[in-house]
């Protein structure tokens, strides 16, 4: 899978958020201040369609574009690979990284452990 740039990632994130797709002033409309132009964000939009994140439809002439790839898979994707790079594919690594900059607390930590104990017993 490709990687997004911050500002591909960010229409992304609108586009995560409307099920049902929208249509460019949607978009726009769903950005967060500062907002690019117009014409920059269509430019985003068809490199998105060319990654294949991104597929468009024309219901009433108008591009409607929807997400081709899940929030859920281009997260699990994009956190592998941030492990792989900076903490040698180890995932305690990446907790130890987080406790050790106070990032996550007990409590956090014992989230994790019911949740894996919750895994198990499935």
């Amino acid at each position: 899978m490709k990687k997004l740039t911050q500002a591909e990632e960010q229409i992304m994130q609108v586009i995560w958020n409307l099920p049902e797709g929208g249509f460019l002033k949607d978009i726009i409309e769903l950005l967060p201040e500062p907002k690019a132009h117009s014409n920059t964000i269509a430019t985003l939009l068809k490199i998105l369609v060319e990654k294949e994140f991104v597929q468009i439809s024309n219901p009433n002439r108008n591009n409607l574009y929807s997400a081709l790839i899940s929030k859920e898979v281009y997260s699990g994707q994009r956190m592998a690979g941030l492990t792989e790079s900076f903490f040698e594919g180890s995932y305690s690594n990446v907790v130890s990284f987080l406790v050790d900059k106070n990032q996550m607390s007990i409590e956090d930590l014992e989230n994790l452990i019911e949740q894996l104990k919750a895994k198990q017993n499935d």
